[in-house]
């Protein structure tokens, strides 16, 4: 039973491989193939190109990169329907995977989507894309499922693997020895995103606003983890500009640890906010991106929060700063906060707790049973002939 699967970026690639595993136990000969990370690549995966090729962000960025994406997504769309595979899931995405998946659930393959666009915040006409594009969604949260059950789209609440992967109690000590940090004081940690265009805008944000906490915090103490090496470079440029002498740790990854480790987390919006809502660490939520892109999304998102902890609660759990609230007066003031009021910390760590278990459901195993139990009503041997009047 073939696979194909493409993963758009670091998050898809966890997703990706947590799958690939799951339904390795059940068709260990498989060949699964398509676009995926490292991750995916360990468990047994073809990658016919790089994940970076996928990671591009806003609606401006897309625009500028759209050629070489369309080029991307005809030559896959090629290569599957000449080579049909009995299920092809698209991991998020959603851009690039929805229209792959329309062309090849009309050519008779079936097709997944693993992680729902945010259709219930903004672009809600994409519902009608995707009930043509996809015969099932697999949702990581149960307010999307709810949602696509009221428009009658086939879903499934399958939960998400870092739920199953982080235990409910993580060990703050444990995570500074495995670092080789210091095991008293208080820690911050900085993580201003996994893409260089994050990095430019928030990088230099969050090393001003530790700076202007240690003006008020001499006591306080910084780690950053690097998502990727090539990020080194811009990284170090901005604090060689910005804070030489700050008291800041540099890691080679290990963003996970990083959060473990700290009693506040200063973080870009993304799903490392769920990773650090399991971990149950206060958090301040900021994100910038290019102007243009702001205001248009300005004008079509709708939505009274952005970070996940919020969305999954419905309610202003974690403090969040978008774009020109983005300066370091207000994400330093709210970084004290939880350092100032461990009450309320213990407080917001119940909710972390609660939230965690509705999402712990054996994620993996649930979506690789919804991809064993989805038959394909058509006939793919069909693609080859749509194929060949297309070409």
């Amino acid at each position: 039973m073939d696979k194909g699967i493409i993963a758009g970026e670091l998050s898809g690639d966890i997703l990706g491989a947590g799958l690939i595993q799951a339904l390795r136990a059940r068709y260990p000969n498989a060949l699964i193939e398509g676009i995926g990370g490292p991750k995916m690549l360990a468990a047994g995966f073809k990658s016919h190109y790089p994940l970076e090729t996928l990671s591009v962000m806003g609606l401006v960025e897309v625009l500028r990169h759209y050629p070489r994406l369309k080029k991307c997504r005809d030559s896959l769309r090629d290569h599957f329907l000449q080579h049909p595979p009995d299920v092809f899931i698209g991991i998020d995405a959603p851009d690039f995977n929805l229209g792959l998946e329309y062309a090849l659930k009309s050519a008779g393959i079936t097709t997944i989507h693993y992680v729902s666009p945010s259709v219930w915040a903004w672009r809600q006409y994409r519902l009608r894309k995707i009930a043509r594009a996809c015969d099932l969604m697999l949702t990581l949260f149960p307010f999307e499922a709810a949602y696509y059950q009221r428009h009658q789209i086939p879903v499934q609440f399958v939960g998400h693997p870092l739920a199953d992967d982080i235990p409910l109690q993580v060990d703050k000590l444990a995570a500074r020895i495995h670092l080789g940090l210091p095991h008293q004081g208080i820690l911050v940690a900085l993580l201003p995103g996994s893409r260089r265009n994050e990095i430019r805008q928030l990088g230099s944000r969050f090393l001003q606003t530790a700076r202007w906490l240690l003006a008020r915090r001499s006591d306080l103490r910084f780690i950053m983890p690097l998502a990727h090496p090539h990020l080194k470079t811009l990284l170090t440029q901005q604090i060689a500009e910005i804070a030489p002498d700050l008291p800041l740790t540099l890691l080679d990854g290990q963003s996970r640890e990083a959060m473990a480790a700290a009693d506040v987390v200063l973080m870009a919006s993304g799903t490392a906010t769920l990773e650090a809502m399991l971990l149950k660490r206060p958090m301040v939520v900021a994100y910038r991106m290019a102007e243009l892109t702001y205001w248009l999304a300005k004008w079509l998102v709708h939505i009274p929060y952005f970070s996940l902890p919020n969305l999954l609660a419905q309610e202003a759990l974690v403090p969040e700063f978008l774009q020109h609230q983005v300066i370091p007066e207000k994400l330093g003031a709210a970084c004290l906060h939880w350092l100032e009021n461990p009450d309320q910390v213990a407080l917001l760590q119940k909710r972390f707790t609660d939230l965690h278990h509705q999402l712990r459901r054996s994620a993996s195993k649930e979506a690789a049973d919804a991809v064993s139990k989805l038959k394909s009503v058509r006939n793919p041997v069909s693609s080859r002939n749509w194929v060949s009047k297309k070409l």
